[in-house]
């Protein structure tokens, strides 16, 4: 959990401050931590116990110590450039392995493990033949490019398209990313149906879109996907996302920013030069004057406190799943270790065909019968979220994402209907194990297995997540359109800032919105 100097209930020391932020996520501190590094006086309002937001690390499980990523989990969109700035005592490691799909071809339990030396003949066993490996080199260098060139823009004032586009400066991949659905390029460029699904997922992690979506939603997510960086790479954050948001609130208050725990914002009131802003309590309800205000919430709250008209309502669409093992379970394909299989991206019933179908039924209403997700080892690349009698015993974390659940399936009976995913769930992954995922589930101080569940509902319910949508509302391409001001942050009232997930080039654990509503308030 956050380290005791985040819990400060406390009082605000005054009554009116340079900036207010309203909530204090990862982007919220980020505010914080650069605007009083240029010396305003700021306070952080946070409606929870502590601070971190959907970034946080927790001891799910009774009585065990085990401190797992409860929420968000692996970190690609974090500039260096605020982890530099602000001084951050956080790291991050690369995975040994990107991705393990297991597979049977023949009646024969085989896999594609990309990653390290083996993956040309690992292409080569599943598929025959050196063709997709050679249009897998392809395609990733085409955006790699792109990330190399993006991503330095996400730090900047906002690109015209047209800017953007130069900036990238190649024709096939701004065809291929932004004017067309990407499921073209996957079924032009890719014949295995593995290897294709393999390559979606990307466009699928949180957002629930075909392949041929018209509307290029899948485009966005997936170009979020890759870019990370400038390179693509996921990270583990090591001792957990919480360790980012612990470093982030410490370089907070060394700058000076108060931090409020237990603080809640119920009301923006602003004439586009003050803002008066209400907050409630432990000790009541006090106003709190503002030059400017930054919203670390989703649109939808910023426009309940500002008691404007509310934008379209959000869906998430996921299953995050939090395990503790007392070992990794055996795979059926004997060719590949657990602990390599685990180390990257685990993909579980994530064939073009099975996304495709997954995406019907569920726009359909129906759960899908073979629910994709995929899995990952945090404890693998980074032990130090176990305690060292866990690590010692060889216990490790397994966290899983589950795609194509829309909350409106949970609507019903939350809690049915979640039992039932899960179980579904798991059976696609103890299709692939030669033992039930149940038999390694460690055991919690009363008895229980070591897993936790989150559908869209409970993220709603938790955090405050419209409709449980991990990024606040659909993404946006990363580039000006109408109304989108300079930074991407900007609102209808001049001092009221989005510093959240749904800001333009939000989503995902960043920090982004967080530094480029600070330059927006410090007229950057």
């Amino acid at each position: 959990m956050p380290t005791d100097e985040t819990q400060t209930p406390g009082t605000p020391a005054h009554d009116s401050y340079d900036t207010v932020i309203v909530g204090g996520g990862h982007n919220g501190l980020v505010a914080a931590a650069y605007l009083a590094r240029a010396g305003q006086s700021v306070l952080v309002l946070e409606r929870l116990g502590s601070t971190g937001g959907a970034a946080v690390s927790t001891r799910p499980f009774d009585g065990v110590e085990a401190r797992l990523s409860r929420y968000s989990y692996l970190v690609s969109l974090l500039p260096q450039k605020i982890v530099r700035d602000l001084g951050l005592d956080f790291a991050v490691r690369k995975r040994t392995v990107s991705s393990y799909t297991p597979a049977v071809r023949g009646g024969r339990a085989t896999g594609l493990l990309v990653g390290g030396d083996n993956t040309r003949a690992s292409f080569a066993e599943l598929t025959g033949g050196d063709r997709e490996y050679e249009a897998w080199q392809r395609f990733y260098a085409m955006t790699q490019r792109v990330a190399e060139r993006a991503f330095p823009t996400l730090t900047e004032p906002l690109p015209t398209r047209d800017g953007l586009r130069a900036r990238i400066d190649d024709a096939e991949a701004w065809r291929t990313l932004f004017e067309e659905p990407i499921g073209v390029a996957v079924e032009e460029r890719f014949t295995d149906d593995l290897v294709r699904g393999v390559v979606l997922t990307d466009a699928l992690i949180g957002t629930f879109a075909d392949a041929h979506d018209p509307s290029l939603l899948q485009n966005r997510c997936f170009l979020y996907h890759v870019i990370g960086g400038g390179t693509g790479d996921w990270d583990v954050p090591v001792g957990g996302m919480g360790a980012l948001t612990d470093a982030l609130a410490g370089a907070a208050r060394a700058a000076g920013a108060e931090i409020r725990v237990l603080h809640e914002a119920t009301r923006i009131e602003t004439d586009g030069t003050h803002a008066e802003v209400t907050v409630r309590s432990p000790a009541g309800e006090r106003v709190l004057g503002a030059r400017k205000v930054l919203v670390n919430a989703s649109p939808q709250a910023l426009a309940a406190l500002l008691g404007d008209e509310p934008p379209t309502r959000a869906e998430g669409a996921q299953l995050k799943v939090n395990m503790l093992l007392t070992r990794l379970p055996k795979l059926r394909d004997h060719s590949v270790d657990p602990r390599r299989a685990f180390a990257g991206t685990f993909h579980i019933a994530e064939g073009y065909g099975q996304l495709a179908d997954a995406y019907r039924e569920a726009a359909a209403g129906r759960l899908p019968a073979a629910p994709p997700s995929e899995i990952y080892c945090h404890s693998l690349t980074d032990p130090s979220i176990l305690g060292p009698d866990l690590a010692a015993r060889g216990f490790q974390t397994l966290t899983l994402f589950g795609l194509h659940t829309p909350a409106r399936l949970f609507a019903a009976d939350n809690e049915a209907t979640r039992a039932a995913l899960l179980k579904a769930t798991l059976a696609q992954l103890d299709a692939h194990l030669e033992e039930p995922i149940a038999d390694c589930l460690a055991l919690d101080g009363n008895g229980e297995p070591c897993i936790e569940a989150k559908t869209p509902l409970d993220l709603e319910q938790d955090l405050r997540l419209p409709g449980g949508h991990i990024f606040h509302r659909d993404l946006s391409f990363p580039y000006a359109t109408e109304n989108t001001g300079r930074w991407g942050v900007e609102t209808a009232h001049a001092n009221v800032l989005l510093c959240g997930a749904g800001a333009v080039r939000g989503g995902g654990v960043s920090g982004v919105p967080g530094h480029n509503a600070a330059m927006a308030a410090l007229g950057r």
